[in-house]
């Protein structure tokens, strides 16, 4: 899959779900035709951050446009009903994935919950929704996912230019080829999906050997996880969601595209909302409503929802995350 967050990352840290290109054949990564866009940004970064215009240029002349990156971009997994979506990521291979993944690498698992005071379940569901436990990190070169983003697709340009720019600074940063590093079709890359600007910022050396190893180095990339869901306010001991009952109509004015918990717990069973009886009572939440294919299911969601939605917007994301990991959580 908050990522990896400043837009919506549909994609992060994501649970960017890969879509074939539909067809006999999917066209091949060509040249960029187009130079004016590369040639403007390669003069932003020299002037900005004092890159060698000619190597930089020679950088560009690497990079490919795929249009299967645009196909796939154009129909996100998050389009679907929940419903579809969660028969993605909700399996019982993924849930055997996940315990046999938690229990490989307890110990790790272990200290990067005590340590961000995190809970390590939802760690481990990241990984398995991302990544399938870092088996899928994607296959697309991360400069030719982005300059097809950022120099092809208007919809998302801005974005994935800034991305393209992280990039470039992250890979000098971190002694990485830029030509090298591969992913997913929007940019993210390692076990837990980051994009650029997250891998800046969350990215985390775990093991002190002098890299941030998100590709090969579990520890680097459960501890990456723990480190983005601290700083954007998970709080240890509350509830990520609870289902419930409603009741009348009143609660339909309570329903929110919005993530943020903004109504207290009286005000929510006011609307006809019955909640459990053992929840913090100085926590708020909000009310949403899911396609279960045989009508409406309706949940409360707390901070800890929230926080997990900084790694992707979309509250599908979200759920699938938290139900993957209470799957895996009850079979070990």
């Amino acid at each position: 899959m908050e990522f990896m967050v400043r837009s919506s990352i549909i994609l992060l840290f994501t649970s960017l779900l890969v879509i074939p290109v539909t067809g006999t054949h999917a066209a091949e990564p060509a040249p960029f035709e187009d130079k004016s866009l590369i040639k403007a940004f390669v003069d932003e970064m020299v002037a900005e951050y004092k890159y060698d215009k000619k190597i930089l240029t020679s950088l560009f002349e690497k990079a490919r446009l795929h249009q299967s990156i645009i196909d796939a971009i154009s129909r996100p997994a998050e389009s679907k009903p929940w419903y579809q979506y969660r028969k993605i990521f909700v399996t019982r291979e993924r849930v055997r994935g996940g315990v046999l993944f938690w229990n490989e690498h307890e110990e790790t698992i272990k200290k990067v919950a005590e340590k961000y005071q995190v809970r390590p379940e939802i760690v481990v569901a990241i990984i398995g929704v991302e990544t399938r436990y870092g088996k899928h990190k994607g296959s697309y070169p991360v400069l030719d996912s982005l300059s097809t983003l950022a120099f092809a697709y208007p919809p998302r340009a801005k974005f994935f230019r800034s991305e393209l720019k992280h990039y470039l600074l992250m890979t000098r940063e971190e002694d990485l080829d830029p030509l090298e590093q591969k992913g997913s079709y929007a940019g993210a890359m390692g076990m837990p999906q980051f994009i650029s600007s997250s891998f800046r910022n969350y990215a985390v050396d775990f093991d002190d050997d002098g890299k941030r190893d998100l590709w090969s180095n579990t520890g680097d990339a459960l501890a990456s996880v723990g480190n983005y869901f601290k700083r954007h306010g998970w709080v240890a001991g509350i509830p990520v969601a609870h289902k419930v009952e409603v009741h009348g109509i009143k609660y339909k004015e309570l329903l929110s595209k919005s993530l943020k918990p903004k109504y207290t717990q009286d005000e929510l069973m006011l609307a006809g909302v019955t909640l459990p009886n053992d929840i913090p009572t100085d926590i708020k939440g909000t009310l949403i409503e899911l396609d279960s294919g045989d009508g409406p299911e309706h949940w409360v969601v707390w901070k800890n929802f929230y926080v997990i939605s900084r790694y992707n917007h979309s509250a599908l994301y979200s759920m699938a995350v938290f139900q993957l990991s209470q799957d895996i959580l009850e079979s070990r």
